[in-house]
């Protein structure tokens, strides 16, 4: 693993960067000049400072500093630490906005380790440091940049700079260890270069080939998470055909195929959430199942609708499991393949009705439309059952009164004997 140099860092002062203080918001801005007021080093540190280099705008910013949890927690009333092996400081701003402090830390000695070989990587995190050996503790070169505001300085201790301009996208030490370490990493370098137009060092592409195995063991969560990532950043399409071809989709997805067809549509789904449509998970996993779906269940009017939705529900069970995906997004994903096999078979069969008016339909035949510019042939369907959604009347919601019973009025008239 690669050490900190005795190299000094690149210092690039104001005026030769183009990040202002307007980029970076009020809340991020009060945390980094308390910190400095105080004595503490306090940098913008990560993507923000990679973003605002590129001209992007960032997601959040996260701040780094060489005072430690304890001493972060002092300075601000509003701030709380949380995780109990990797130590943040958060601190709580009006409309639940949260500011993310780390301390700097660095990588272990050999006799600072635990004896118990799993418990390294926890470890590894921990032991606070400067910054510079911060810097080299981090994945890639271009999110190990710093901005200081104590002179508003960019400081890069490891070639970040000089990979931004040439677009390239690098670890910092060797890929073999670090994606050994942590086989995420591996994810990452794809979303990043796919995210960033970048290109990858032939030592990632070099490393992820002998190490792809690796990401079947990662933890579930993680993946679930990053695979999420993908489609919120309109990169799933390439990221994952990249995986494939690679080799690593098989290990990412416990044996998915990533067929041209899955990778076409996943690629179409990035265009409907760049268009400004949030994605859904159950949404991203009945397109990741589609083609196997369909295949498997292939759409005819004999074929009963209970035997489809255990066929639907067989296919997704066990990447919903594995990911513990909660039953309402894997109900969702199953109604939406089961809406697919519905409007793949056409009009005029029973229960037409009742799937008009489900209020699933309008979804399902939105991934369906998608499915149909994979599968030009499927076009008219689209045409016919939008249609159809149209001019279908709003279901009636009678309600049934019981008949009033009519109270007799007391006879007025005298009895007659």
């Amino acid at each position: 693993m690669s050490k900190p140099t005795s190299h000094q860092p690149i210092i690039l002062p104001r005026d030769q960067h183009p990040i202002s203080r307007k980029q970076i918001d009020e809340e991020t801005l009060k945390v980094l000049y308390r910190l400095h007021r105080n004595g503490q080093l306090a940098y913008l540190v990560g993507g923000s400072v990679r973003d605002l280099l590129l001209g992007r705008k960032p997601k959040d910013f996260d701040i780094g500093t060489d005072a430690t949890p304890a001493q972060v927690r002092r300075l601000f009333r509003n701030c709380f630490l949380v995780g109990k092996r990797f130590r943040l400081a958060h601190i709580r701003f009006a409309g639940n906005k949260l500011i993310e402090v780390a301390t700097f830390r660095r990588h272990p000695r050999e006799d600072e380790l635990p004896e118990d070989h799993d418990e390294h990587f926890h470890f590894v995190q921990n032991v606070f440091g400067s910054p510079r050996e911060d810097a080299f503790r981090r994945d890639f070169t271009i999110n190990a940049l710093f901005y200081n505001i104590a002179d508003f300085s960019i400081v890069d201790h490891v070639g970040g700079l000089q990979d931004l301009r040439e677009k390239k996208l690098r670890v910092i030490g060797d890929p073999l260890i670090r994606f050994s370490e942590d086989p995420v990493r591996m994810l990452r370098a794809l979303e990043f270069a796919a995210r960033l137009d970048f290109s990858l060092d032939e030592t990632i592409l070099a490393a992820i080939e002998a190490k792809k195995t690796l990401i079947a063991t990662a933890a579930p969560a993680r993946i679930r998470e990053e695979i999420m990532e993908l489609y919120r950043h309109k990169v799933a399409g390439p990221v994952l055909k990249q995986c494939r071809e690679l080799g690593m989709l098989p290990h990412l997805l416990a044996g998915y195929p990533g067929t041209d067809e899955s990778i076409a549509l996943i690629s179409k789904i990035d265009q409907r959430t760049a268009s400004g449509v949030p994605i859904e998970e159950g949404f991203a996993i009945a397109a990741l199942y589609l083609r196997l779906f369909m295949d498997s269940c292939p759409p005819s009017p004999d074929l009963h609708i209970t035997e489809v939705l255990h066929k639907a529900n067989e296919i997704i069970f066990p990447h919903c499991r594995y990911f513990s995906i909660a039953h309402g997004i894997r109900h969702q994903a199953r109604e939406l393949l089961v809406g697919c096999f519905r409007l793949a078979r056409g009009r005029g069969t029973r229960g037409e009705r009742r799937f008009l008016q489900h209020p699933l339909t309008p979804k399902s035949l939105e991934l369906f439309k998608l499915w149909s510019e994979v599968r030009p042939e499927l076009l008219p369907l689209v045409k016919e059952w939008q249609k159809a959604i149209q001019t279908s009347p709003a279901e009636k919601q009678e309600t049934r009164r019981r008949p009033r019973r009519r109270r007799r009025k007391p006879s007025t008239r005298l009895p007659t004997h």
